[in-house]
């Protein structure tokens, strides 16, 4: 298999941990969004539809040289995911926390339509259900930061 989809399948290896991980992989999205520069701006989204773009063709390909579905091992999902799920959110440790809590709810749970989105092939199925679940964080830690922006 070769290095760089493998790299970036397992989000920088962390999917290699055994102990859940999904959540791993989670936190180096919820890490990774930390860092970058400007969630709230354009550059950001462009890096976002890039990253999902590698992560359906690095899941295809660990998929296909592991003969697995969906493998436990791609983490890519959830960090692109955990990306939807903070977009446009301000970098306060309260709200990340509460996006990271909500985000990993909704992937592990899977409300309807998001399970139905792991039925494209691949790649697809891969990223799609957690970029389903990430748009349900998304509003959940909307929602709940403009209730506590009336109350505090």
């Amino acid at each position: 298999m070769g290095f760089l989809s493998r790299l970036i399948a397992t989000g920088l290896f962390s999917g290699y941990i055994h102990l859940s991980p999904g959540t791993a992989g989670s936190f180096v999205g919820l890490f990774l969004y930390w860092f970058l520069p400007g969630s709230e701006s354009v550059f950001f989204s462009v890096v976002l539809v890039l990253l999902f773009f590698l992560g359906v063709w690095a899941a295809t390909r660990f998929d296909v040289e592991t003969h697995s579905k969906d493998n436990q091992q791609i983490v890519i999902d959830e960090i692109v995911g955990m990306f939807v799920t903070l977009i446009l959110m301000e970098k306060k440790i309260l709200w990340l926390a509460i996006g990271f809590i909500l985000f990993r709810l909704f992937d592990i749970y899977k409300p309807y339509p998001v399970r139905h989105a792991e039925k494209f092939p691949r790649g697809w199925g891969v990223m799609l259900d957690d970029v389903a679940a990430g748009v349900y964080a998304a509003a959940a830690l909307r929602f709940i930061h403009w209730v506590a922006e009336k109350v505090w």
